[in-house]
């Protein structure tokens, strides 16, 4: 027989316990084995997923900045990516390919997955992520331009509404150089072309 739970009060409630509630309101029951510890498992879930809100995206880049003498293209491709869909909270997930010119300083190679991590474990649309990531590394070394290119699968078209399985999304953010110079910015997608989701 399932257990049924009084309404709990936003104000007062710990994660759990309302957790715990949206597993009786789904129709289940909270007390069988195989869901007695899935709230607390569920709460460690969520927690990491939107870790991005607790870190500084700022911080971590200013402290991996290095002059140097180079002003020709640098270019990180096949980033993975996973990310929660702010409509939904279903995860989609792809690759980030970010390109930038350096105008007296780089970023180290290590940080920019680290960035595209900050800004993927929070609530998100694809969309806002292009151009969270670009944003930020221009305000960081302010290069002489930016590309983010996102190529994603979204599990709220896969699993519900239109459940189209092998369709991506795909969002670009154009920056100083690669927004206004053509040739730069076909040389980027040239160089991360044949690279998208089937790796092909």
């Amino acid at each position: 027989m399932k257990r049924e739970l009084e309404p709990v009060s936003l104000t007062s409630a710990s994660m759990q316990e309302l957790l715990r509630e949206l597993i009786v309101r789904l129709g289940e029951d909270p007390g069988r084995d195989g869901l007695l510890r899935t709230p607390e498992r569920m709460q460690r879930s969520l927690e990491y997923l939107t870790k991005g809100y607790r870190e500084d995206p700022e911080k971590l880049l200013k402290g991996a900045l290095f002059n140097v003498d180079y002003d020709e293209m640098v270019i990180v491709k096949d980033i993975e990516m996973f990310s929660l869909c702010e409509h939904h909270l279903l995860p989609f997930f792809g690759k980030v390919h970010v390109a930038y010119i350096p105008k007296g300083k780089v970023i180290g190679l290590s940080k920019l997955p680290r960035l595209i991590d900050i800004f993927a474990r929070r609530l998100q649309v694809q969309e806002r992520l292009t151009t969270q990531i670009a944003e930020t590394i221009q305000r960081a070394i302010e290069p002489q331009g930016v590309g983010v290119v996102i190529e994603a699968r979204h599990l709220c078209m896969m699993m519900r509404g239109v459940e189209k399985q092998h369709s991506a999304a795909v969002t670009s953010s154009m920056l100083g150089a690669f927004r206004e110079e053509k040739e730069t910015r076909d040389e980027f997608l040239s160089l991360i072309r044949g690279k998208g989701m089937n790796g092909s």
